[in-house]
């Protein structure tokens, strides 16, 4: 069976969040199972780009709007990479340096899916699947099955992956002639509440649909950002899959980025002095608990929330420490870095992302704050567990899949409720087993045990491609 994925994200090429993570670890478990799979995905001009072995394979001309473009299919030769690697180079549109935050992001997008197209209908390429990641790349399913251009491509399957449904890629009926001729009575499988919604387009015309929890598509069938209705409806085709993690390179046993790695049996010492490395750069006791926080100050994380948590955890409990690593609203990165100053030697935060800094603090902390308010998966709190660190969730999404409360018999702390309140109970709850060095030190033990590698979860995208 050939597969193809297309999305704008894939580590270590470009990566914003986990969708990057995800698409650039299944391929490689899929392969092992004897899936000839494929990655597409744009060119950015980046560092890592720049490094790489580059062969064009296919050059080629799209029309968008009122403008010819001409793009290059090039392949990313490696010997490292189980699957093929393809990158599309298109001048003025897919080759600048950021993944997103442009005005013109619906021709970005668009000139994207037009190329993949052209290119597989133009060399006639057949692939048994083609897997489209999130709303960027989810007006594939309609192209293949109703425009004119692409008709040699109307046997190929599709799956649409939803990573996050807050984001829909929406853009107005006054642009439709952006997409290559099709016929018109075929307009409504575009609009969904009066605008062209390449999610709900791909949602109706993907052949299977899943998202990337079991709970997260239960959630979604009644808050989806207006999708609920679509989702019910089209419920017989749509499933959940639980994301897995690459396990082979999230590993304290062979991370190159931990200052001391570790496994179960020197969990101890490896987390010592992995804490001792972050608490010296940034300030802290490294007696005292530490807990951590990786990801985007935005609404869904819950970001807005965590100043004021942070500020009344430490000023009731002043035996703890607390670490942020990430960037976002800029309202919340300002009230980190004032909270910074008023709380030194307690607090502390690095805005922005850095790599080699979120492996010391999953490896640093003894416990991870994740309080969203949705999260379609989570990766995080996985990596988390893998490293011997307790995550602290809300129960939403992949969270509520992955993360069982020490109270239900489970190794985590978990809440229901996006709140301040919430938080800072559940730190203190933290605070208390950190007391109990026994039964702290056996859930460390415990989680580096569980195995949410990719191996399961590959199996089942295989049995999802198998069944169309």
């Amino acid at each position: 069976m050939k597969v193809l994925h297309t999305s704008f994200e894939c580590y270590p090429v470009a990566k914003v969040g986990g969708l990057a993570d995800v698409v650039g670890s299944l391929p490689s478990y899929q392969s092992l199972l004897g899936i000839n799979t494929s990655i597409i995905m744009p060119y950015y001009d980046n560092s890592y780009v720049k490094k790489q072995n580059l062969r064009t394979i296919y050059s080629g001309e799209i029309y968008l709007e009122t403008e010819n473009y001409e793009y290059d299919i090039l392949e990313i030769i490696s010997k490292k990479n189980s699957f093929k690697l393809y990158l599309v180079y298109i001048n003025g549109l897919l080759d600048r340096e950021a993944v997103y935050g442009y005005e013109d992001e619906t021709e970005r997008y668009l000139s994207f899916q037009l190329a993949v197209l052209n290119w597989l209908s133009k060399e006639n390429l057949s692939f048994d699947v083609i897997h489209c990641h999130d709303h960027h790349t989810a007006l594939i399913p309609f192209m293949i099955n109703y425009c004119y251009d692409f008709k040699n491509l109307n046997n190929t399957s599709t799956v649409l992956t939803i990573h996050n449904a807050q984001y829909q890629g929406q853009f107005s009926h006054d642009r439709i002639h952006i997409i290559p001729d099709f016929d018109f009575s075929n307009v409504g499988l575009l609009d969904w509440y009066g605008s062209i919604n390449p999610l709900a387009t791909g949602i109706k015309c993907a052949s299977k649909v899943n998202t990337v929890s079991p709970s997260y598509m239960e959630e979604l069938k009644s808050q989806a950002n207006g999708l609920e209705g679509l989702l019910r409806s089209e419920s017989d085709k749509c499933s959940g899959i639980l994301n897995g993690i690459d396990i082979s390179f999230w590993n304290p046993e062979t991370d190159s980025m931990l200052e001391k790695k570790f496994k179960i049996s020197n969990v101890i010492s490896g987390k010592k002095a992995n804490k001792k490395k972050l608490c010296d750069t940034y300030g802290f006791d490294a007696e005292l608990p530490l807990f951590g926080f990786i990801g985007r100050l935005v609404g869904e994380k819950s970001a807005d929330l965590l100043p004021e948590a942070i500020k009344q955890s430490i000023e009731s409990n002043k035996e703890i420490n607390i670490f942020i690593l990430g960037s976002g609203h800029k309202e919340v990165e300002n009230q980190l870095l004032d909270l910074k100053q008023e709380l030194n030697g307690k607090f502390n935060v690095y805005i922005g992302y850095n790599e080699k800094l979120s492996h010391l603090v999953y490896a640093a902390s003894d416990f991870l704050l994740m309080p969203s308010r949705v999260e379609p998966c989570g990766l995080n709190q996985m990596y988390a567990l893998r490293y011997g660190t307790i995550p602290i969730v809300r129960r939403t999404g992949g969270l509520k899949d992955t993360v069982i409360d020490i109270g239900d018999d489970g190794f985590g702390i978990c809440h229901d409720q996006a709140s301040v309140w919430d938080i800072c109970y559940s730190i203190n709850r933290a605070v208390e087993l950190y007391k109990d060095v026994d039964s702290f030190r056996k859930i460390q033990k415990r989680i580096m045990k569980i195995d949410n590698s990719w191996a399961k979860s590959a199996q089942e995208y295989i049995d999802l491609y198998k069944s169309i």
